[in-house]
């Protein structure tokens, strides 16, 4: 009986040894919110592996525009967010729903359109002319209008321009920027888009070409920002400063500038001394 219980004791604190060595294994979760930008662009799946395999950790991550981005941040429903909105941003953080804001990178808008060109636009260097020329001539336009970082700053270049757009040739679809992007396409319609996602779609075959490029209201920051801790204890505040170190490490940067789309670089690390 007593040699019985003895094995019975020795397995059970077998089973509890696996149990606990099963446990410590197993891959922390970070959950982190982004642009659709960075996600419909590839990026995330090229660089996330890495952080995975060094903090043995599983990523979840929710690709939704800026604003909804931000938005899972203040109710505490993720660990941090990468997002390209610096006023909102800026807001998130000084109403202390966000820490240990950090540069990342950047890439830069375009305006697109059809190939005919109705509201001879292409090459024109300022994109408040061009805008102000495609509501003159009523061209159609397809806007996201989710409140993400593209449609912030979609409004803000409106604004620009002296134009509150609206009629039938404004379409805002409430989609993030791939699925705008094959709504402009079939409509044959001007948008604005980040040029890492129009790069990546047009691997895929869309035909919107690039009608404006280039002028210093189109650059797009990025930014990561870890959800406040102790404004939401159940955080994973360790995973998520990490994470933060990680993205603006210099060998994270490195593979941000290195990331490319048919030869076309996507994204330009930003992090000082990545």
């Amino acid at each position: 009986m007593k040699q019985t219980i003895r094995q019975l004791t020795l397995v059970l604190g077998l089973v509890i040894l696996l149990a606990a060595c099963q446990s410590q294994n197993e891959p922390q979760q970070l959950k982190i919110a982004t642009t659709t930008s960075t996600n419909d662009s590839g990026l995330m799946d090229y660089l996330l592996p890495d952080f995975e395999e060094k903090y043995n950790a599983k990523v979840d991550v929710i690709a939704v525009g800026t604003g909804q981005a931000l938005a899972l941040g203040e109710s505490g429903d993720v660990d941090a967010v990468l997002v390209h909105a610096r006023p909102l941003e800026d807001k998130f953080v000084a109403e202390g729903y966000g820490i240990n804001r950090k540069d990342v990178m950047h890439n830069d808008f375009i305006i697109l359109g059809p190939a005919d060109d109705p509201a001879g636009i292409a090459g024109t260097e300022s994109v408040a002319e061009a805008l102000a020329q495609i509501t003159a001539t009523e061209s159609p336009f397809v806007s996201r209008g989710d409140n993400s970082g593209t449609h912030v700053k979609e409004m803000a270049l409106w604004e620009m321009a002296g134009v509150e757009p609206a009629g039938d040739w404004y379409l805002s679809v409430g989609q993030g920027m791939g699925a705008t992007l094959t709504v402009a396409d079939e409509q044959q319609a001007y948008t604005l888009s980040d040029r890492g996602t129009y790069l990546k779609r047009l691997a895929e075959g869309i035909d919107l070409e690039i009608m404006v490029e280039g002028d210093p209201p189109l650059n797009n920051p990025y930014g990561v920002i870890m959800v406040n801790p102790e404004r939401f204890p159940d955080v994973n505040a360790d995973l998520a400063r990490k994470f933060v170190d990680w993205l603006t490490s210099p060998e994270t940067q490195a593979a941000i500038d290195a990331y490319r789309v048919n030869g076309h670089q996507l994204f330009f690390a930003d992090a000082p001394g990545g």
